[in-house]
């Protein structure tokens, strides 16, 4: 059994992180259920009124990004540091992808006479995107720590804590961002 058998990838830091993240998204969460179980109509009536084809986007470039900087965790672990090195460019030009669409979709919001001022259900939709959104920015200044990190070779399949961290944080993101796309985009 190699190093990462029974222990947990990054470090405790992150993990801390982590935890402060999903506790602060839990929070919103609840916002959301409480907002809903007091207006369901405007839920149901303002889903339907975002971009779907957004929606979409934007979890295709997160999980896609997610799916090539585990590549690269995969490959620093192998050795293979210039793959690895090349799966985190990969999943950096993804990740960028994200604010660019989130942009993109705010346009074409703002354009249907969509803001955060449309209904209880568009309020609680802005806090909770621009929200991810931060941490979507932290994540993606992350990748840029690490990226600089591991050209200088500060990597290898021995030590690649920070590099996991990273890993983590993003795919935390990742799971966040799901289910803030089932809450406003799929259910009615």
């Amino acid at each position: 059994m190699g190093r990462t058998s029974g222990r947990v990838p990054g470090n405790a830091g992150i993990w801390v992180g982590i935890t402060c993240e999903f506790v602060e998204f839990l929070v919103l969460f609840a916002v959301y259920f409480v907002a809903r179980a007091h207006f369901p109509q405007a839920f149901e009536d303002g889903a339907p009124r975002l971009s779907a084809t957004a929606g979409v986007a934007i979890t295709l470039l997160m999980v896609s990004s997610s799916f090539l900087i585990a590549c690269s965790v995969a490959t620093i672990r192998a050795g293979r540091r210039g793959r690895s090195i090349a799966f985190l460019v990969g999943g950096l030009v993804l990740a960028l992808g994200y604010p660019l669409a989130k942009l993109l979709e705010i346009r074409w919001n703002l354009a249907q006479g969509i803001d955060g001022e449309s209904g209880i259900f568009f309020t609680v939709y802005y806090y909770l995107t621009f929200t991810h959104l931060v941490h979507g920015f932290w994540g993606i200044l992350g990748i840029l720590w690490v990226l600089g990190r591991h050209a200088i070779g500060a990597y290898s399949a021995q030590n690649h804590d920070g590099l996991e961290a990273l890993a983590s944080y993003w795919h935390a993101t990742d799971i966040i961002w799901l289910v803030i796309f089932a809450l406003c985009y799929v259910l009615p």
